[in-house]
């Protein structure tokens, strides 16, 4: 296969890509995804105190900690020695939800758009597990790559919508 997905290998069996020859760069990406809930939904967690603790500060770490972890739940990632990594949890203007954005730092030989991902993703995840008891309605979305810096790649930026 020669279509650029590089974890196929040529006989099609899954592969772990040798990246050893690529130079050590700085590398950044930044991920973002969001939590829509109903309006009480979004007032509770923007309180940052329920009978759960504060459900902001919680997914954030974990959102944190997901990303140190990423090689561990991606098949073919391969683990990085990470410099940085800063969850941020927002409302999002104009409708009841939070948004998630993660900025994930390495200098390395591969770049950290999986564990940005996965930090967004953990922590949308932990934000529904903490408010669940008042919004099983809520609905995780638009987990997508806003940008990353670095590598034989080159940068990525998302065009604005």
């Amino acid at each position: 296969m020669s279509d650029g997905l590089t974890h196929i290998g040529p006989d099609g069996r899954a592969r772990m890509v040798d990246v050893g020859a690529k130079d050590v760069t700085e590398r950044v990406a930044i991920a973002q995804g969001q939590v829509r809930m109903a309006p009480e939904t979004l007032n509770l967690a923007l309180g940052r105190d329920t009978r759960k603790g504060d459900p902001i500060a919680i997914a954030e770490l974990a959102g944190i900690m997901a990303a140190k972890k990423t090689s561990d739940l991606i098949p073919l990632c391969h683990p990085l020695p990470l410099a940085s990594v800063k969850v941020e949890i927002e409302e999002a203007p104009g409708e009841p939800a939070l948004t998630v954005t993660a900025c994930v730092k390495t200098s390395g030989r591969t770049g950290v758009e999986m564990e940005a991902l996965t930090a967004v993703s953990a922590a949308c995840l932990t934000l529904y597990d903490m408010l669940k008891a008042v919004d099983k309605a809520m609905v995780i979305g638009g987990i997508e790559l806003i940008e990353k810096t670095g590598g034989k790649s080159g940068d990525y930026r998302k065009a604005p919508v």
